[in-house]
């Protein structure tokens, strides 16, 4: 497997020293550089084309989302993962809004940042599980979205509906093999037909759905 590129961002040479220590020690990983705000992110992206970016959202004076919305149009194909203390709702929503494929938070464990990484550069989305009920409790109280069709109406079998329900949780698709005895394979093309069956292709849509329907709720 070939190395994965990571760029760090974030106004904190401390917590940039913190991160890049533990993403080294990550097999498959390599800090190719570090950006103190969203003109050097900018400028770093586009000569070291990042594979993946690690981005904090407040640094300073500078706007991480702003570069992000930015970033999203002259290097759509890196991977961006926020790393950030903030766990306001509306926050949380605005950087997916605007792009970002993953929401970690600072006090994870370097268990879970590898788990988020992992994410990313299979082609999955991440949630620290500990915003999981933000990004639910947001999602009630949209008012942008259109109501979801019955979910009866979309064919989900029992299986799909339990992967599903593991999904919006944050559980990764190792995890939801392991735990339920199927083959990362097999919950992958599950994965594949629920989005193409609901028509949903992220994480906070699915989410919302799930909501609306009461697949899932805030006691979950």
């Amino acid at each position: 497997m070939s190395v994965c590129k990571v760029l760090l961002v974030d106004d904190h040479a401390l917590i940039r020293a913190g991160v890049r220590a533990l993403v080294s020690d990550i097999p498959g990983y390599a800090v190719i550089g570090e950006a103190s705000n969203g003109h050097q992110l900018l400028e770093m992206s586009l000569q070291l084309e990042p594979d993946i970016i690690l981005l904090d959202i407040s640094m300073g004076d500078s706007d991480g989302l702003d570069a992000l919305q930015r970033l999203r149009q002259t290097l759509p194909h890196s991977k961006v993962l926020i790393l950030s203390m903030h766990t306001e709702p509306r926050l949380i929503m605005r950087a997916l809004a605007c792009g970002a494929h993953g929401y970690l938070l600072k006090d994870a464990t370097a268990s879970e940042i590898e788990h988020a990484l992992n994410a990313l550069r299979d082609g999955e989305r991440y949630l620290s599980p500990a915003i999981a009920h933000t990004v639910i409790s947001q999602a009630l109280v949209s008012s942008q979205v259109a109501p979801a069709e019955p979910a009866e109406s979309h064919n989900l079998t029992a299986r799909q509906l339990e992967i599903l329900r593991l999904v919006v949780r944050g559980t990764s698709t190792r995890e939801i093999a392991g735990g339920l005895g199927l083959s990362v394979k097999t919950v992958e093309t599950h994965r594949a037909q629920i989005m193409k069956r609901l028509h949903i292709y992220d994480v906070p849509g699915l989410v919302l759905f799930c909501v609306r329907e009461r697949i899932i709720s805030l006691d979950d």
